[in-house]
């Protein structure tokens, strides 16, 4: 059959038109480099937040997802993404005081919340994620998305009895953990979370706190380790974050801006419960390790040596100040504190 010399236009015009329309699709794809620092535990979840951007994006936004070290330290994540080497970073910013010395606040102090609703409270509504904010973007990187941990407790190759007891360990921490502890004339000293089986198993340290059992479990610290003790210094133990290039997010219409924090409030929030659900199953099981909890004589001595923290971070600029007092004011509402 023949067709018309019109058919055969409309034909070539339909086709140079899909063409066309394929290569503008094509163009407009935002392809974005995203650094987490935990590592394949956190695979189904990361799987779950590419699709996600994908289908709602109509493939318009990609994400590649790194694990931890896989392109930088997690402690690098404000430089990195600054500088455009990632596109998003989630991390904690407790990780990186000496770039942006609120990230102490912003991880958690000890004594600051007693639960995830509290937490988020805090930086929702009473105001923390605004000074916190405005310190990343004095630092090249936008904050989207706010998340929130679970239990943050010690683990140790010895059983764990006193404060007395880690005097003589070297545990890897925080800095604001590691604050609290050298009061007692605890050493401490910080890792990167995926050098914690070798430091545990070489000796290098006696002990870790970084998370709660089932992250333990994933780093398979319990072949290493053997003893989880809770501090009741601070639940969640940590709060994360999601920082994004300024330039990359400009790229990004406001469409695709929606879409792409949605995704990362529901990736943050998977996260979470992942880590409340495992938690609580390994406890209730019982098996990988030997649960403690340490003497509530030791818990308020821990949380007598942190009230010092709190007033030399409020010491150290008016967005400190103002951070801290909004922490105090919360401590007193809740009735942790006196006026």
């Amino acid at each position: 059959m023949k067709l018309s010399t019109f058919l055969k236009g409309a034909l070539a015009t339909s086709l140079a038109a899909s063409i066309v329309a394929s290569h503008a699709v094509y163009a407009d794809t935002v392809r974005l480099r995203m650094h987490t620092f935990y590592g394949t535990e956190v695979d189904d979840i990361a799987r779950d937040l590419r699709d996600r951007v994908n289908e709602a994006s109509d493939g318009s936004i990609r994400i590649q997802f790194f694990r931890a070290g896989e392109l930088v330290d997690s402690d690098q994540f404000v430089d990195a993404v600054s500088r455009g080497t990632i596109d998003i970073a989630h991390g904690v910013g407790s990780y990186w005081p000496g770039a942006v010395s609120i990230g102490t606040i912003e991880g958690g102090l000890p004594g600051a919340w007693v639960s995830a609703e509290e937490a988020r409270d805090i930086f929702e509504n009473q105001g923390l994620d605004e000074l916190v904010a405005a310190a990343y973007e004095e630092r090249g990187v936008k904050l989207i998305g706010r998340g929130f941990g679970s239990d943050y407790g010690l683990v140790t190759r010895e059983p764990v009895t006193s404060l007395e007891d880690l005097q003589s360990m070297r545990i890897r921490a925080t800095s604001s953990i590691a604050a609290v502890l050298e009061p007692f004339d605890i050493p401490t000293v910080f890792l990167p979370g995926q050098e914690l089986y070798v430091a545990l198993s070489t000796g290098v340290i006696d002990g870790a706190v970084y998370g709660g059992p089932v992250e333990y479990e994933q780093l398979k610290l319990h072949e290493v380790t053997g003893h989880y003790t809770d501090l009741n210094l601070l639940n969640p133990g940590w709060t994360e974050n999601a920082l994004i290039n300024p330039n990359t997010w400009e790229r990004l219409d406001e469409e695709q801006q929606q879409i792409l924090t949605d995704a990362i409030d529901q990736y943050l929030l998977d996260v979470h419960e992942w880590l409340e659900e495992g938690n609580q199953r390994l406890i209730d099981e019982g098996e990988l390790f030997e649960f403690a909890v340490l003497p509530q004589e030791d818990s308020n001595r821990l949380a007598e040596a942190a009230l010092p923290i709190w007033e030399a971070e409020a010491e150290k600029g008016e967005r400190h100040a103002q951070a801290i007092e909004i922490l105090i004011n919360n401590a007193i509402e809740q009735g942790r504190l006196s006026e």
